[in-house]
């Protein structure tokens, strides 16, 4: 028997507690590499908004982070793979969201909440946080190589996004599902974010990140609309 589509997954969650197992808790040391790793994207991100990737150097990065050069290579190839933990951070963000859905949530019910409140603009920080991403989504189209850090990115976050899908789902879940709704939600924010910055939308409302990224779960999840003959609307 063929196993059911994305868009009819109306199972709800386990009634367990659904959130990731605890992950060891990081050491000193590890603690201040991240703080330092993401102090440094933070720079190269406010430098790339300020003068473009083409205007700032691994130098000028470094100094605004207030390291040594040799630190920020310790830490990432370029220029522009220096911006990874920033970017990577808002899918932190939304897998934990996800991870914390109440028992008894559907699955798409849970991703669509999860994404919506993950790209809202609820406060005056996150709709900054959404435009310096805008910055950077318009700045990777012709730059190739942070082209490639966004992308490494979206495969990164939907691997770890697999097993929490995975847990949500129950243990009867088929495993080829599973992964591809993974992708379908990773895709969804993607092509919903790359789709905003491409616009002058606001940060909230139509147009903006949550609403398209919500649209696009939906359709990707219900599978291909099929495409009108000639001369149908």
């Amino acid at each position: 028997m063929p196993s059911a589509p994305l868009h009819a997954y109306a199972f709800p969650v386990s009634s367990q507690p659904s959130s990731a197992p605890e992950a060891p808790a990081l050491s000193l040391t590890e603690r201040r590499k991240a703080a330092t790793q993401l102090d440094i994207a933070r720079a190269a991100a406010e430098l790339f908004t300020e003068y473009g990737p083409d205007g700032t150097t691994a130098e000028d990065i470094a100094r605004r982070a207030g390291v040594a050069l040799r630190t920020f290579y310790r830490y990432f190839r370029n220029k522009q793979d220096a911006v990874g933990p920033l970017l990577a951070a808002g899918g932190d963000h939304w897998r934990a969201l996800l991870a914390a859905t109440e028992p008894g949530t559907t699955l798409p019910g849970a991703l669509e909440r999860a994404i919506g409140k993950a790209l809202s603009a609820r406060d005056p920080h996150a709709a900054e946080r959404l435009e310096q991403t805008r910055t950077l989504l318009r700045a990777a189209v012709g730059d190739p190589a942070l082209r490639a850090v966004w992308y490494r990115v979206n495969q990164e976050s939907e691997e770890h996004l697999i097993p929490v899908v995975a847990r949500l789902a129950g243990t009867g879940a088929d495993p080829l599902e599973t992964r591809l709704t993974a992708a379908a939600a990773t895709d969804a924010i993607r092509i919903a974010l790359e789709t905003w910055a491409a616009t002058d939308a606001a940060a909230d409302g139509p147009g903006s990140p949550a609403e398209l990224a919500v649209r696009c779960l939906r359709h990707l999840m219900g599978g291909p609309r099929p495409v009108p003959a000639d001369g149908e609307n």
